[in-house]
């Protein structure tokens, strides 16, 4: 048997669909973000990274990576083992005290990755409540929706961001127990959820509340706990998960809330108990980019200024941004093919990276260039970027619309 030809196939159909993925070969380089260096196959050549998920910059901060080196000198580069043999070490402890502090939540525990902390954090919670019904956003990320399926209880899907329908399911699953899981933003399209809305029909409804934050903490609220602390709502979720792998730059997941509930999930989660726990250098790094970020408000307010700065320029230009209220600047391309086309022009002729954003990331007929602007993306960068996307339209006969002004 030609097993295989099985991958082969697989493979195939990725790419007749035009859905197959080729990634950039990329070199971060300190002190000089957002550009990086591109080994392409006929040379290295400096880049601008315009799509990375390091939104403010940490990755960069001569503060965490001293911590991380200073760490790894001390305590070497492994963790040593799971958490419960050697792996518990004394700057993960160190995080975990940060993070609980962050949220104003009795405990947290940290994983490995953001999408490990919601695919078991999810699973376990779920499970330790016998007869429980998971009611999910419809655009909820694909680790919450294996989360849920890991859970094997029964689950209901809400239309995406619909009060309305999330209280029929919830009056449908009657007494029964009732887990609602949701994100505060929502990474394609930017949007953010009617997070007081939804507490005050987990309360009315007496349902547990669990939601993602990974595209807002470190973003928003006075101390970078995420859209939930912006809004004054945070003590009334009862789990907050996020990741260290974005705005606080460096690498894991984690979630937050009452003491026995992480405790149980500590104690049952097979995703936390029978894996190696973060190195104590990684730990250190994100403890000191969490502190910073829970003190400086200079790094949200620069991210947030040039966001907004994109979206106009951008706009003006006539190219089809979809507008949202977060930092997320979808430019909307609506075909798989010329989205792969587009990115491949942006970074061969013009020296920018941006991911091509297609199926089943997004649905089909919404692809798109999905853009986040940092603080540290300067005037200059955004006028190459607009310069870079017009000809790239002009060249792949993309329709612009009609140029606006902002005074207009």
């Amino acid at each position: 048997m030609d097993y295989v030809r099985y991958f082969e196939n697989a493979l195939d159909s990725l790419k007749q669909e035009r859905r197959y993925r080729v990634f950039a070969d990329l070199e971060r380089i300190a002190g000089e973000f957002p550009r990086a260096r591109w080994h392409s196959p006929e040379g290295v050549r400096e880049i601008t990274v315009w799509c990375s998920n390091d939104y403010l910059g940490m990755g960069q901060n001569p503060a965490v990576i001293a911590a991380m080196a200073e760490t790894a000198q001390h305590c070497g580069t492994g963790a040593g083992g799971t958490r419960n043999i050697s792996g518990t070490s004394h700057p993960i402890v160190g995080l975990e005290a940060e993070l609980a502090d962050l949220h104003g939540k009795e405990a947290a525990l940290v994983f490995t990755s953001g999408y490990v902390s919601n695919q078991t954090g999810i699973a376990t919670i779920a499970r330790l409540i016998p007869g429980c019904v998971i009611l999910s956003d419809a655009l909820n990320h694909n680790s919450m929706i294996e989360g849920v399926r890991n859970a094997g209880c029964e689950k209901q899907i809400f239309r995406h961001n619909d009060l309305a329908h999330l209280e029929e399911l919830l009056i449908a699953a009657g007494d029964k127990p009732k887990l609602i899981v949701f994100e505060s933003v929502y990474s394609m399209d930017g949007d953010i959820a009617p997070i007081a809305q939804i507490c005050d029909l987990a309360e009315r409804y007496n349902a547990m509340t669990y939601i993602d934050e990974v595209h807002a903490v470190g973003m928003y609220g006075p101390r970078g706990a995420g859209i939930a602390e912006r809004d004054g709502v945070m003590h009334r979720i009862d789990v907050i998960e996020g990741t260290l792998g974005k705005a606080f730059g460096v690498l894991g997941g984690y979630i937050t809330g009452r003491t026995a509930v992480i405790d149980a999930v500590r104690s049952h989660a097979p995703g936390f108990i029978f894996t190696t726990a973060l190195p104590p250098a990684i730990c250190a790094a994100a403890a000191t980019s969490v502190r910073h970020l829970k003190a400086s408000q200079v790094e949200r307010d620069g991210q947030q200024r040039q966001a907004a700065r994109v979206k106009q320029v951008l706009g003006e230009a006539g190219l089809p941004v979809l507008l949202t209220p977060t930092h997320i600047v979808p430019v909307m391309v609506r075909d798989a093919e010329t989205c792969k086309a587009a990115s491949d022009r942006l970074l061969e002729r013009h020296d920018i990276y941006i991911q091509p954003i297609n199926y089943p990331t997004v649905p089909r007929g919404t692809e798109r260039l999905r853009i986040t602007p940092t603080p540290l993306h300067g005037e200059a960068h955004i006028g190459h970027l607009r310069d870079a996307l017009l000809e790239t339209w002009e060249a792949l006969g993309l329709p612009l619309h009609e140029i606006r002004h902002a005074a207009e």
